[in-house]
């Protein structure tokens, strides 16, 4: 059996398995407005499922399939959705949070 794929990011509660590869962990990239194409903003903010589910395949390391995303657990889901919220923040806005909510 292959180790477990595990980049830095959101170390997942349930690990998504394909075959024998096993993700413990998903790292999230910054999206650039065209990988946003299709998908309202407002949708994004709200953590819209749908919305989710077309977005982090495209922003995710490993890259997860849609399926892979509709599969996961709520608990992963929503970590990744507020990482995904990280993104819309101002750097001003991230400096005023408070310092448990940065790390």
């Amino acid at each position: 059996m292959k180790q477990p794929t595990t980049p830095a990011g959101i170390t997942l509660e349930t690990p998504i398995t394909r075959g024998e590869q096993s993700i413990a962990a998903v790292a999230l990239r910054k999206p650039a407005a065209g990988e946003l194409r299709g998908i309202a903003l407002a949708d994004l903010l709200r953590l819209d499922v749908a919305a989710l589910i077309a977005v982090l395949p495209r922003i995710t390391t490993p890259t997860l399939t849609a399926q892979d995303v509709q599969q996961l657990d709520l608990v992963d889901i929503t970590a990744l959705g507020t990482e995904l919220l990280g993104f819309f923040m101002s750097k001003a806005d991230r400096a005023n949070l408070p310092a448990s909510q940065t790390t």
